[in-house]
């Protein structure tokens, strides 16, 4: 079938391997999947071969701020730290883009830019670096601070950190390495550009150590929803996998995200906005709805109320479970984002405090529930109707959840020319039809290239 002009990007939301705490209690599921390199290696080739655009993931840098009896109901307690599993797994795909979270507030840029630089040359310009500023107030104790950064001031110091991570993939000009075995030249040095970043937050000389990445820069992604997460996405994101619960707020995020990216000089199509959508598919729509009352009903009380607390940045076991949200919760330093999203949920729908904490102990955002047909028209709506560029794939389940989305919904896409039936490029910059960064220091870089071409 001849291709829609538009099609979906399709990316799969991998660590946690499922985002729904009563995945790994469902049926026919694998209960170690964030752990288990064996599976994690087939989950990333079924994605490859069903021409996913990339495999994500998230990650934190301390247990979840949980009590104990709710921590330990947690498949997410242990999994992966990203790099060393993206590196791996470069080794056993081609083309499916790697992406991974490093945080702006617990981390330093030069490690930032090294690690990234290393994996886009290792998977020969795959890599995409997922910008956070951090949400859990408890990984500040991980790292010898005693308090978290303030939300303002977090976003504030990401802004410089993003100058100074692809000011340091900047460092070398495409063509520094010129390797003359018969001059003794390995480098040239005119080609090589210190950095001196001296700033509010930040204090980097450089040049970093590596080659500029495959990709020029790796693919910057971010999720916030936030007004400084928005702003910082419009000035420097290329795609973004932030959360509207439905249709109407997601039309409303894309042309708020997109119109802030004219305003700061930005083209809108250098954005792809991929909402996260669980999905669950069935024979029926009433099947497929069975198996999410089924999904939801793994999950404890202690598990829901807690991801309640999280959610709101607050205690919310005192609560009472069959009122209403307290109309006053003290304020926290947590993400705005999410607490927000919770209380005008727990309005809108006029839910109580137990409803509220079911529905967050299992999965809170956009879902889509019912067969391939049904799925893919809902897809085709948001698609056409500028309230996504595709979709951020989270899985209910492993294994059964993935083989329902690459071999179920992926060919009915595909057969209605809406996503692709194969590859056309390498990079996950082709994948996304993003173009190749400029190097800042180096503007004549490419003509210099098509130069040398011709002659």
């Amino acid at each position: 079938m001849t291709p829609n002009k538009k099609q979906l990007h399709l990316t799969a939301f991998m660590r946690p391997i499922s985002l729904h705490p009563g995945a790994w209690r469902y049926p026919g599921s694998y209960p170690d999947a964030n752990f288990n390199l064996k599976h994690i290696t087939s989950f990333i080739q079924k994605l490859e071969s069903a021409k996913f655009d990339a495999f994500f993931m998230a990650d934190h840098l301390a247990v979840l701020n949980m009590p104990v009896e709710a921590l330990k109901r947690s498949h997410t307690v242990t999994s992966f730290e990203p790099f060393t599993l993206l590196s791996a797994l470069a080794m056993v795909t081609d083309k499916i883009g790697l992406a991974a979270t490093a945080s702006t507030t617990y981390d330093e840029p030069y490690h930032i830019a090294r690690r990234f630089a290393s994996l886009d040359h290792i998977s020969n310009g795959r890599a995409a670096w997922n910008v956070v500023t951090t949400g859990n107030p408890e990984t500040s104790k991980n790292f010898g601070q005693d308090e978290h950064k303030q939300h303002t001031d977090r976003y504030k110091r990401a802004r410089e950190f993003y100058d100074v991570v692809t000011g340091l993939w900047d460092s070398f000009a495409d063509d520094a390495f010129v390797r003359d075995a018969e001059s003794g030249v390995y480098v040239d040095p005119a080609k090589i550009h210190t950095l001196n970043h001296v700033g509010d937050d930040l204090s980097v000389r450089g040049p970093l150590n590596i080659a500029r990445p495959i990709q020029g820069w790796p693919v910057i992604v971010q999720a916030g929803q936030s007004e400084p997460g928005k702003q910082l996405a419009a000035e420097t994101a290329e795609l973004v996998f932030a959360s509207p619960p439905d249709l109407k707020r997601a039309k409303e995020l894309y042309a708020d995200v997109k119109s802030r990216m004219s305003k700061v000089g930005r083209d809108r199509d250098s954005l792809k906005i991929l909402p996260a959508a669980m999905i669950i598919v069935g024979d029926t729509i009433e099947e497929a709805k069975a198996k999410r009352l089924d999904l939801d009903s793994r999950v404890h009380y202690d598990t829901a109320i807690n991801s309640l607390s999280i959610a709101l940045g607050s205690d919310a076991s005192n609560f009472d479970p069959d009122g209403p949200l307290p109309d006053v919760i003290p304020e926290s330093n947590a993400s705005h984002t999410a607490r927000l999203g919770v209380i005008a949920l727990a309005k809108e729908e006029n839910l109580t405090v137990r409803q509220l904490a079911q529905r967050y102990g299992g999965f809170a955002g956009l879902a889509f529930v019912g067969t391939p047909q049904s799925i893919a028209d809902e897809m085709a709506v948001w698609l056409h109707e500028e309230a996504c560029d595709g979709f951020t794939v989270c899985l209910p389940y492993v294994p059964e959840g993935l083989d329902d989305v690459t071999q179920r919904l992926v060919p009915e896409l595909q057969r209605r020319g809406l996503f692709r039936e194969d590859y056309t490029g390498n990079t996950l910059r082709e994948h996304l039809g993003l173009p190749r960064p400029e190097n800042q220091f180096f503007p004549d870089q490419s003509r210099w290239n098509i130069l040398e071409s011709t002659r």
